[in-house]
């Protein structure tokens, strides 16, 4: 009977070591997933504010599109009137030299024209 109470109590030994390095690798399975979820939260966070700042470019740059869209419009109003402009000015300044042409010849007198026939 001492020999089973020794080998009994050398498995109640063993059990209980078994049992302490089971309890210390729970332990440092939970210190690392602790550490992973304040990893995770942090991570969460710089997320969140990175969603916000990553919005608040995209509207400044919606609005600023839409400021470059008028500008641009703006511009090819401008340009097209400036073109009518130019051309008006290019068909007037034909018409004066035209007239101013005329004008410096005088006109043709009708004994001259008599005369010659």
């Amino acid at each position: 009977m001492a020999q089973q109470g020794a080998t009994l109590q050398g498995y109640n030994n063993e059990l209980v070591k078994c049992i302490e390095d089971l309890c210390s690798k729970r332990d440092e399975l939970h210190r690392q997933i602790l550490a992973e979820e304040e990893e995770k939260a942090k991570v969460q966070n710089d997320i969140r504010i990175l969603t916000e700042k990553l919005a608040k470019i995209n509207e400044s740059l919606a609005k600023k599109m839409a400021n470059r869209n008028e500008f641009d419009k703006t511009i090819a109003e401008t340009e097209g009137a400036y073109m009518k402009i130019l051309e008006s000015s290019q068909a007037l300044l034909g018409i004066l030299k035209r007239d101013t042409y005329k004008l410096k010849d005088g006109p043709k007198s009708t004994s001259e024209g008599q005369t010659r026939a």
